[in-house]
Order: C-alpha cells, then sequence, then structure tokens
C-alpha cells in the first residue's frame, strides 16, 4: 500500500468485485490511481478498518459502500474516529461513504430488471438451479426479485462471482447510484 492514497472500505469480496468491475468498465485503474479496495470481511469490522487506515492509523482519504443495515455502524465508527457528529447520510456521502438499500445485489437487480438478471444466471448455466429455488416451499410465490436475491446470496461463492457479471451487464446510464457514487467520488 505504499503508493495508496485512499482506501475504500467494502463490507465483502463481492462489493470489492463489483466496484472493480464498475472501474474496468469505466477505463480507470485503481491501483494506479493510489486507490485500495478492501473488503473487510464483514460490515461489523469497520471502526477497525477505520482505526487502521484512518486519521488515528495510516492516515489515508477513505472511501465506502455499505448495506442499509449497516449504515449505524459506519456512521459510528466514522463520528468516533473524528470525520463528524451527528451524521447525517448527506454527511455520509460528503466524506466519501454511500449507502445501497438493502445491499449491493438489490441494488444490481433493481438496476437490471429481473429479466436481465436471469439472462446472466442462465449464461452461467445455473438457470435451473435458480428454478429449483422458485419451487421450495419457502420462495414459491415470492417475487422474483426477492428470488433472486436469495439465490445469489445462497450458493458457495455466488455472490462474488455474479456481482463483476452483473456489473458487466448493466448500462452504465443505469448504475446503482451508491456504487455510481461512489466511482465518481474516487
Amino acid at each position: 500500500m505504499s503508493d495508496t492514497q485512499t482506501v475504500v472500505l467494502v463490507e465483502g469480496t463481492s462489493d470489492k468485485s463489483a466496484v472493480e468491475a464498475l472501474a474496468e468498465r469505466h477505463g480507470r485503474d485503481l491501483a494506479a490511481e493510489g486507490i485500495s479496495l478492501v473488503a473487510m470481511g464483514g460490515a461489523t469490522n469497520i471502526a477497525a478498518y477505520i482505526r487502521k487506515f484512518g486519521p488515528s492509523g495510516g492516515n489515508f482519504r477513505l472511501a465506502g459502500l455499505c448495506d442499509v443495515g449497516e449504515e449505524g455502524d459506519y456512521r459510528k465508527a466514522l463520528e468516533r474516529a473524528g470525520l463528524g457528529a451527528d451524521l447525517s447520510r448527506s454527511d455520509l456521502e460528503a466524506l466519501g461513504f454511500f449507502v445501497c438499500v438493502a445491499d449491493l445485489e438489490d441494488e444490481l437487480i433493481r438496476a437490471l430488471g429481473t429479466a436481465a438478471v436471469e439472462d446472466v444466471v442462465d449464461a452461467e448455466g445455473e438457470l435451473s438451479s435458480f428454478r429449483t429455488l422458485q419451487k421450495q416451499p419457502a420462495w414459491r410465490g415470492g417475487s422474483t426479485h426477492d428470488q433472486l436475491r436469495r439465490f445469489l446470496g445462497a450458493g458457495s461463492g455466488r455472490k462474488i462471482r455474479y456481482s463483476g457479471l452483473l456489473v458487466a451487464a448493466l448500462d452504465l446510464d443505469r448504475v446503482p447510484r451508491p456504487l455510481d457514487m461512489l466511482l465518481a467520488y474516487l
């Protein structure tokens, strides 16, 4: 990280993969720009990573992406690090931290539409597995959107594999707001 100027904190490897895929689609080499993406292994680790890379640690410029359920953890960690008080969502964004409604998979499914996500799943040879999930009692009759979210989160490594594929399938004018704003911030 010797050339790093900015550290982007994301919950996991799937989020990291999505940011990398979007940067690549925009012709950007984040590492060459001094930007390091760090998958924290869970949003609850945010305070430790802000201590490590923020003002009391490496003193890097920070940015990040989180799910709405973890927004409070991010807010508290940033406040404890001295980066603001009583931070609102817009304050978080001014600091470079962007919040996904539900999670990044939810954002990507909404941006693409369920039919396009099913096309990506089909191209990966997993449409029959998805159809099997749809027939399970717990998921039968549910929305295709919710079924796809469950499917993407259920298989081993599936979230990681599909995050980049879904970003690759996006029209660049339909990139989910948090992902688009994060890349613009960088």
